[in-house]
């Protein structure tokens, strides 16, 4: 297997596992239609899988940080297909709760442990992280996609056809952690403790830089749609442009961002990034309509340039806790930007779309504030690859570099 396949499979097994945070807003039309579920008791299906799973991602990353869980992958990406698949198959709300944070469990345990093993195959490259992430963002896209697919079959009875991307993702991971497995005990990676001192404080301001750039792109995703039916009149095509524009911005993002950084220092690309992301988002809000479709595109790609970033700053910020990091920058930070989505709706509803999504102009410049301050940690290939926790046979305990 060449040396790039293992990231290559990892991003595609990544748009398998994601694929099932997007599916769950997207069933949510349907269990409103099949079984008359108020818009409260719907949003609860949501809220049982989205705030589960980002919560629940650095408990999985701690327990990452002890002991090397290559078997979560699979595992933990049949369990997020299980849930979804299952959803749909009973008419009691709290089983269907059941399912879905069933899956919500699934996708908190896989990302951790992804991100670590992506670090490992990556070698230091920040290209291949960004091609790792991107596959995160392509499943996501995909989801209703898929979900439209499967309901147009026969409704909620076929969500079992939505467990293909599971099996698919939990066979491609098989021989990745094989393939890992054996490069670092043929060149004696990962036989030693991660080495260096964590930077907490610069932790915390980064963390802080990725909630607020979680405000902008999880309210902008919400209200895109609406928003740009008010603008530029039409049905809902109009509305699905916006959001698949602002979906293949995402894509484009997450892998400029890892080429960039492969030029520039991370912290650099980020702040540039963010600084595009105050212009661009206030283009969305403010600009006339020709060029509105332009704007959503880069707000996106200048929202996700950063995204691969930061996870990798995260794991150099927490050397000796690169699971805790990565399940904070995916997760919990994600969970907390996504809470201020109702808030944006009471002010729409209180004034008008236009001034509720004027402050998230705000959010990137305060991300840019943020990474102002921010150092670009010095860690070289070799120290990457002498300071990244190898998978035991005995299930050890190792901490992850």
């Amino acid at each position: 297997m060449r040396r790039n396949t293992p990231i290559v499979l990892l991003s595609v097994g990544h748009a398998c596992v994601d694929v099932y945070q997007g599916c769950v807003a997207a069933l949510v039309p349907f269990f409103i239609a099949e079984r008359a579920y108020s818009l409260a008791v719907a949003s609860g299906i949501v809220l049982a899988a989205s705030l589960l799973s980002s919560v629940a991602q650095p408990v999985f990353g701690v327990l990452t940080d002890r002991w090397a869980m290559p078997w979560l992958l699979p595992v933990s990406t049949l369990l997020g297909g299980a849930g979804i698949a299952l959803s749909g198959l009973s008419g009691s709300y709290p089983l269907t709760l059941a399912f879905v944070a069933l899956s919500g469990i699934g996708v908190a345990a896989y990302h951790p442990e992804s991100a670590r093993v992506a670090r490992i195959a990556a070698g230091g490259s920040h290209r291949a992280m960004g091609w790792f992430s991107m596959g995160g963002t392509v499943g996501f896209a995909l989801a209703p996609l898929m979900v439209a697919v499967a309901m147009a079959v026969g409704g909620l009875r076929w969500t079992p056809l939505l467990v293909l991307p599971a099996l698919a993702g939990a066979a491609l991971c098989l021989p990745v952690v094989r393939v890992l497995q054996r490069r670092q005990t043929a060149d004696g990676s990962g036989t030693t403790p991660a080495a260096g001192s964590d930077d907490v404080a610069s932790f915390v301001k980064l963390s802080l830089a990725v909630v607020f750039r979680s405000i902008a792109f999880i309210g902008l995703s919400t209200f895109i749609a609406l928003y740009a039916r008010q603008r530029l009149g039409g049905g809902t095509a109009v509305g699905t442009a916006a959001l698949t524009v602002l979906y293949l911005g995402s894509t484009v993002g997450s892998v400029l961002g890892g080429s960039l950084a492969a030029r520039w220092d991370r912290v650099v690309v980020a702040r540039w990034a963010y600084l595009i992301s105050v212009v661009a988002v206030a283009g969305v809000v403010w600009v006339p309509s020709p060029a509105f479709y332009l704007f959503v595109a880069l707000t996106s790609a200048g929202l996700y340039v950063p995204f691969s970033l930061q996870v990798t700053l995260g794991q150099d910020y927490l050397p000796s806790r690169v699971g805790t990091a990565s399940g904070i920058t995916l997760g919990l930070t994600v969970s907390i930007g996504g809470l201020a989505g109702p808030a944006v709706g009471s002010l729409a509803d209180a004034t008008s779309l236009r001034t509720a999504l004027a402050p998230l102009a705000l959010m990137p410049l305060l991300s840019w504030l943020f990474f102002r301050s921010l150092p670009e940690p010095g860690v070289s290939r070799a120290e990457l690859a002498e300071g990244a926790a190898a998978p035991s046979s005995g299930g050890g305990a190792v901490k992850a570099g």
